[in-house]
């Protein structure tokens, strides 16, 4: 099967980087794997880029209904700000709850 990715992928990825992400390109990897792998405050996001009308293959959808790791699929910039927003929240609120101490 040809590699092909879809048209926004380069405008994804760019968001990622300017908000302050690594990325790492996947898509050639194929057999239904996401096409980005995008690290963040300590976290690591399988990100599938599809168009707005794009459908999952076979092999994706197989890949993202036994994966059981953080995966998401992202069509637009805009999703892919709300994302990274979202990730440094969650991460903000689990790495600021109160831990409580043993009595010695």
């Amino acid at each position: 099967m040809k590699h092909r990715t879809d048209h926004n992928q380069n405008e994804i990825i760019k968001a990622f980087l300017a908000l302050g992400c690594d990325v790492f390109d996947l898509s050639s990897v194929g057999n239904g794997l996401c096409d980005l792998v995008v690290g963040l405050v300590g976290i690591n996001l399988l990100v599938e880029i599809k168009s707005e009308k794009g459908k999952l293959t076979p092999a994706q959808t197989e890949f993202f209904k036994t994966w059981k790791g953080q995966k998401i699929i992202i069509t637009t910039q805009a999703e892919a700000i709300q994302l990274v927003a979202a990730t440094r929240k969650r991460a903000y609120l689990e790495n600021s709850k109160p831990t409580t101490r043993s009595k010695s």
